[in-house]
């Protein structure tokens, strides 16, 4: 025989209290044990265990925490960790942007068209209003990779982090690279990073050099390539 829950034994039936007329006709109080349902027996039941178990006050305080961001990009030989220059906050939000726009598309990598539409989608660094000033949008952008790369099986999911193409990885370890023969002090901005991919002979660029990009353009961005790092300050 199973056992029965204690709270079903004690609270299947509740003392009702109606007043009855007898055939003297006076009204005398009857107690009437009524049936519970379900839902009354699970009212009770919380307002029971509310009342034995008070919930306690935990006292509110601010939380801080310190997040150390990087992208996966190889270090140069003979650099210690600690004279590594750190990637700037648009620059890491504008690769976390081109893996969304490469899971958008339904790709199985992120490659370099998807490193520059992740730079446009972000949007607010120094490059990526160059872009557009001289025409190069995301939705240009992403119509010529579609018509350069194809579309991808509508039932096909990409992974969350879809990995890097082999260029696109040469994108980024050019981008530290370049950022340490300069010497200067500072972060790798979204300016490395959009040189990277113009240095590369990849989707990206062929999809630059169609909406209009080129040697000229580079090295505009080249003098600027250093003042994108205001944004970044707070990050650790």
């Amino acid at each position: 025989m199973a056992a029965t829950p204690m709270n079903s034994l004690s609270l299947s039936h509740v003392p009702f209290s109606l007043p009855i007329q007898s055939k003297c006709h006076s009204l005398e109080q009857k107690t009437l044990f009524l049936p519970l349902s379900p839902l009354t027996e699970l009212n009770l039941a919380i307002k029971r265990s509310t009342a034995t178990h008070p919930v306690p006050k935990f006292s509110r305080r601010a939380t801080t925490a310190t997040v150390s961001f990087s992208l996966p990009a190889s270090k140069p030989e003979g650099i210690s960790p600690d004279k590594l220059p750190k990637w700037s906050a648009r620059a890491i939000k504008s690769f976390a942007m081109a893996e969304l726009e490469a899971r958008k598309l339904k790709y199985p990598n992120t490659g370099t068209e998807a490193l520059l539409m992740g730079i446009l989608n972000e949007g607010t660094s120094i490059a990526a209003k160059f872009l557009r000033a001289n025409g190069i949008t995301l939705f240009k952008v992403r119509e010529e990779t579609v018509k350069l790369l194809g579309k991808s099986d509508m039932y096909f999911f990409s992974p969350e982090h879809p990995p890097l193409t082999e260029p696109a990885q040469r994108v980024l370890d050019w981008a530290v690279a370049k950022k340490v023969e300069s010497g200067q002090s500072g972060e790798i901005t979204v300016g490395h990073l959009l040189l990277g991919i113009w240095s590369e002979e990849s989707a990206g660029r062929k999809i630059l050099a169609t909406l209009g990009f080129d040697d000229e353009k580079a090295k505009e961005i080249e003098k600027t390539v250093d003042k994108d790092t205001t944004f970044s300050k707070s990050i650790v």
